[in-house]
């Protein structure tokens, strides 16, 4: 939905769904989708956020009358394509997901043809009034990037992609950018690194010169089309995990320049002082298909964990006086969740900036997790769980 005064579009992703094919993803849709409109926009357009396979791709490209049924459903039910999320290019659901989510990664063809294929596909899908975004993963798993040569090779297949929507733009009229999300245990994972990486290969005289010799246009037409394609999601919950103070990472972005494509409303769970008789309770959320990559601090030292089991490990080993941010994504509107707390407070610092001057014309909430949040924290179904999110971010961001 537009939140008016220049706030952006928001929506909720529909990664909670089931939709690792295009019949499930079809289906979640269908079946979800215009309930929650019904609930939170009943009078007004309702933005869609899309999640997109390698296979629901594949079916997509491969039928017209598939993409038509689409235009037509998003038509009838007064609804509108904003945002694909293609970080994951496999299955999501229903398995253990864990570091194969980042496969294939940046330095692979299939990557590249995938993002290709959807920027392609939401020229067609999205409204003339949209500029599209694409949510990507981090470039890499951190542990897979074995030097310089895997990293420019990734640099190189970004700028295609960004040459890509250049040329796609300029055959069609539409824009659709690209935008790498940093996360815990990746190449992108601090805000830091992110800056870093923008200045010295894409902003960089080297990257601009890349993107001009790919493409095919002159140098004065490359400078400014790093900018127009390429950017970030910046996930609020991913970075309170690494102990960042939101509003200053969000500042360094601006900055530095590096557009904010997707403000992504998320929260992680917090123990503010974690004792040995949280222990169990927190084990409960260490049964979990995906990453739980965690954090701990212990006199203002960050030590990280790439799974919340190995953070517990080694505070029952050591147990001193311990702060806990794990990624599990919690519902938004908790300041707590059961005896912990969650991470809010970052929303409500990015949002609270965004409302002074707006960061970001696409803002979505992605809490994917309610298939593995524990029972006995989980109330009303899942449209209630969504409808509530949406609500509680769209009166947090208008003030």
């Amino acid at each position: 939905m537009d939140l008016g005064n220049g706030l952006g579009h928001l929506s909720y992703s529909t990664l909670v769904h089931a939709g690792d094919t295009w019949a499930d993803m079809n289906a979640s849709l269908r079946e979800f989708v215009p309930l929650v409109k019904a609930r939170v926009s009943p009078d007004a357009p309702f933005a869609v956020s899309l999640r997109m396979s390698a296979s629901t791709v594949e079916t997509l490209r491969g039928s017209e009358r598939e993409r038509a049924d689409l235009i037509s459903f998003l038509r009838e039910h007064d609804l509108y394509l904003y945002t694909v999320n293609a970080f994951p290019y496999g299955p999501f659901k229903g398995r253990e997901v864990m570091e194969d989510v980042y496969e294939p990664d940046w330095t692979s063809e299939a990557r590249v043809e995938y993002t290709n294929a959807i920027a392609d596909l939401l020229a067609e899908l999205a409204p003339a009034h949209i500029d599209p975004s694409i949510q990507t993963s981090p470039l890499a798993f951190a542990p897979n990037v074995t030097g310089a040569d895997y990293v420019a090779h990734f640099t190189t297949n970004a700028l295609r992609v960004a040459a890509h929507l250049y040329d796609l733009e300029r055959r069609t009229g539409r824009r659709v950018k690209l935008a790498l999300e940093p996360e815990p245990a990746c190449y992108l994972e601090t805000t830091d690194e992110t800056v870093a990486f923008f200045r010295e290969r894409i902003h960089s005289p080297a990257g601009v010169a890349e993107l001009a010799r790919i493409a095919g246009i002159p140098l004065s037409e490359a400078e400014g089309a790093v900018r127009r394609y390429l950017g970030v999601v910046f996930d609020i919950g991913h970075q309170t995990v690494g102990f960042e103070d939101i509003t200053t990472s969000l500042a360094k972005l601006v900055d530095a320049g590096i557009p904010i494509f997707k403000l992504q409303e998320a929260a992680a769970l917090w123990v503010e002082r974690l004792t040995p008789e949280m222990l169990p309770e927190l084990r409960v959320f260490t049964d979990t298909i995906y990453l739980s990559q965690s954090s701990l601090r212990v006199d203002g030292v960050i030590t990280k964990y790439l799974h919340l089991g190995d953070a517990l490990d080694a505070y029952e080993a050591n147990p001193v006086e311990t702060e806990l941010r794990t990624h599990f994504h919690v519902p938004v509107f908790l300041s707590e969740i059961g005896p912990f707390r969650t991470t809010r407070f970052g929303v409500e610092a990015a949002l609270a900036m965004h409302r002074e001057l707006p960061l970001s014309d696409h803002l979505e909430i992605e809490t994917y997790t309610w298939d593995v949040l524990p029972a006995e924290l989980k109330t009303g179904d899942i449209v209630d769980y969504v409808t509530r999110e949406l609500e509680f971010v769209r009166d947090l961001a208008q003030g």
